[in-house]
């Protein structure tokens, strides 16, 4: 829940109040992170607890919370590809490596985990397309800040080397 009320204060910042490009980072992608941490568990709750009695009486209340999460997380992506395309495009804020990127790539592959997990306890079928396309996501977001920072290694050891 501490996520979500983060997430709220900075949808009214950004709403209400003048920020920069500077001021938006790739750690925000960690809210979205952290909703589908709590998704998967949510659904992993779900699904045991079939061999757990004491959980049974509060089934209704982790499904309705599990796919509150999810949808939190969901609605967080398009919010934070629009502000990115308006940082790096809009205001051509350069796109450079910086490790806080690696931020932003944990919450994709866990957001495709959750959803796969979600789909299957709460037999959401018409999901199974989207863990399946995250997860590739994932893996370019990984491959490209993997990338990233391999060409700023080699740009420093030029550098060095050239002193």
């Amino acid at each position: 829940m501490l996520y979500i009320w983060m997430m709220s204060l900075i949808f009214y910042r950004y709403t209400f109040f003048r920020f920069s490009p500077g001021d938006l980072s790739p750690p925000y992608w960690i809210n979205m992170g952290a909703m589908a941490i709590s998704t998967l568990a949510g659904s992993l709750l779900i699904l045991g607890s079939q061999d757990a009695p004491f959980l049974h009486s509060i089934v209704p209340f982790m499904k309705g919370f599990t796919v509150f999460y999810w949808a939190t997380g969901t609605w967080w992506i398009p919010m934070l590809l629009i502000l990115g395309v308006w940082r790096h495009i809009y205001k051509r804020f350069p796109l450079t490596y910086d490790p806080l990127y690696w931020g932003a790539v944990f919450p994709l592959g866990m957001y495709a985990v959750g959803t796969f997990q979600m789909a299957r306890a709460l037999e959401f079928d018409f999901l199974d397309l989207l863990p399946r396309a995250f997860s590739w996501i994932a893996v370019a977001a990984w491959t490209v800040t993997f990338l990233a920072f391999l060409v700023t290694l080699y740009r420093a050891a030029r550098t060095a080397v050239a002193k």
